[in-house]
Formats: structure tokens, C-alpha cells, sequence
């Protein structure tokens, strides 16, 4: 029990701690860090921190298309950041309820430089689906694809949900079903 108790406040305290992708990442920010702290003490130049591959080679691994969901003035509106990504990569998919952005990324890289070559190639593909709201007219909706950047844009106008008011009872006690009987 106190496993668990210690284990959630390390949790709360660092997020992190739960994700080993997460703590991947920190050990290498860490790192980074170090070799900062020697620059030009100990390292030939091309061994110098910008070399590294530690922060990127993390990131890619985990790589999720950051989205901005909002609908307003009647309209609902997603916009995914697609970095490294061509129209031609993208694919955006309707359905009554749901709206599936998915696609392939690649990346190549090329740095030289006095005594060094790097190379980094990364592919990878991605997926997000979002629920589209009660009233999203899908026959009008639209997908611009520009500086990086896709955006979803549809009417969806306010559906005001349908209520009903209950009555909140309590039960019958035992004595009252017991005279009716």
C-alpha cells in the first residue's frame, strides 16, 4: 500500500514519471545539459552537444500531430500542425460522427561540416479521429492545407439538447406497503 501511495505522489509531482517516453526525455534534456556544461573541456568538436541526437531522436518516436479543437460563431474548426508533411501525405475522412485525420510523414536530413556527416531520415505515420459535434453539416465542410498547418472548418450549428425535468422520489418505507396490502 505504501508502493502505491509513493508511486501516486511521484506522479502528481512529475508527470513524467509515469511516461517512460517521458522520463526518456528528460534523461536526454539532462544529458544535453551536461555536455553544455563541458563544451570545448573535454569534447572534440564534433562531439559537441548540436550533435547530439538525443532531443530529436526522442520526439520522433512519439510523434502526434498537435491539434486545436474549437467551434464558434456556428462553426467547428480543427487545425493540426503537419511540419515535414505534403498535401499529398494527408488524408481527411467524414462520417456522420467522426472526422479522421491520418497520413504518413518524411523527413530527411543532411548536416556536414569539418570532419562530420549526419544523416537523419524519419518516417512514420499518424492518426487522430475527433467527434463531430450534434448538427456538423459535413456536405459543407471543407479541408485547407497551408504553411504547414491543415485546417478542418464546418458549420455546426448550436444544438440546444433536448430536457426533461424528473421528479426526485424517495421510496416507499415497508409500513405504507404494508397497509395497502
Amino acid at each position: 500500500m505504501k508502493d502505491k501511495k509513493e508511486s501516486l505522489e511521484l506522479t502528481r509531482k512529475s508527470p513524467e514519471a509515469a511516461n517512460p517516453f517521458g522520463m526518456m526525455r528528460r534523461f536526454s534534456k539532462d544529458m544535453e545539459r551536461l555536455f553544455q556544461d563541458f563544451q570545448g573541456y573535454r569534447f572534440p568538436s564534433v562531439l559537441s552537444p548540436e550533435r547530439w541526437p538525443f532531443r530529436s531522436d526522442f520526439e520522433e518516436m512519439e510523434w502526434m500531430p498537435h491539434v486545436e479543437v474549437l467551434q464558434n460563431n456556428g462553426q467547428f474548426i480543427v487545425r493540426a500542425d503537419l511540419p515535414g508533411v505534403t498535401k499529398d501525405d494527408i488524408n481527411v475522412e467524414l462520417t456522420d460522427d467522426m472526422l479522421t485525420i491520418s497520413g504518413e510523414r518524411k523527413e530527411e536530413k543532411e548536416e556536414k561540416g569539418e570532419g562530420f556527416y549526419r544523416s537523419e531520415r524519419s518516417y512514420g505515420n499518424f492518426y487522430r479521429q475527433f467527434p463531430l459535434p450534434e448538427g456538423a453539416l459535413i456536405e459543407n465542410a471543407e479541408a485547407i492545407f497551408k504553411n504547414g498547418v491543415l485546417e478542418v472548418n464546418m458549420p455546426a450549428p448550436k444544438v440546444e439538447p433536448a430536457t426533461r425535468k424528473l421528479e426526485v422520489k424517495e421510496p416507499e418505507s415497508k409500513n405504507k406497503q404494508a397497509k395497502a396490502a
